[in-house]
């Protein structure tokens, strides 16, 4: 059976991962008949949003690898322990924890600085010439690893586009069901809640780009 690596970013579209597009990611997978295996780094979130209100939970400390152990229902282990050598794909979720938490896209655009652990395993599934799928936000980590223009994705917003491709990429605009395939790269990459407006959209933009990566060969 095939194995999928699945970098979490915390818990909650503000400060993590956008939780609809981690379970929809997941259940993707398994309706594929795929295993996975969930990672996130062991670091401080960036900070912590009230999901309520949309401010900064002031003097509040989080843990990436902890809340992201919510959503993966306690079986998850540390970036560092994630071997590439075990795994077939590679996919990440977004949410702004893939822009705060893995790096720093979302407060320093093409200026940002990416979390070492969680850069290194990207890495090496794309020198290891296997399939990997970002979605929403998570193609700024993308652009970084690949670089060389390669065709990747976050919808149609023209400012995070320009940030993309000033890390090396080349962004394509893309409707929220649709993918951008670089097949070069073996690269994956969707809207999701960059576009979505619904659950039901989000799985759409979601549930098609499992579907590609896993029929990569």
């Amino acid at each position: 059976m095939k194995q999928v690596a699945v970098i979490l970013s915390g818990s909650g579209v503000f400060d993590g991962a956008e939780l609809h597009e981690a379970v929809l990611t997941l259940l993707a997978i398994e309706q594929e008949g795929v295993s996975y295996q969930c990672f996130a780094p062991d670091v401080d979130q960036l900070h912590v949003i009230n999901h309520l209100t949309g401010e900064v939970s002031e003097g509040e400390t989080r843990n990436v690898l902890v809340e992201s152990a919510r959503i993966a229902r306690g079986n998850i282990k540390p970036v560092t322990e994630c071997d590439v050598n075990t795994f077939d794909a590679l996919i990440l979720p977004g949410g702004f924890g893939a822009a705060k938490n893995l790096c720093t896209f979302a407060v320093d655009g093409e200026n940002c600085t990416f979390n070492e652990d969680v850069l290194a395993v990207c890495k090496a599934f794309a020198q290891a010439k296997k399939p990997a799928g970002y979605a929403c936000i998570a193609p700024a980590l993308a652009a970084k690893v690949y670089g060389n223009q390669t065709k990747l994705t976050i919808g149609d917003d023209e400012a995070t586009a320009s940030g993309l491709n000033a890390l090396g990429a080349s962004h394509v605009n893309c409707a929220v069901d649709e993918v951008v395939i670089d097949n070069n790269a073996k690269l994956v990459t969707t809207p999701a809640y960059m576009l979505a407006q619904s659950v039901s959209e989000a799985n759409a933009s979601i549930s098609k780009m499992v579907k590609t990566v896993l029929a990569m060969k």
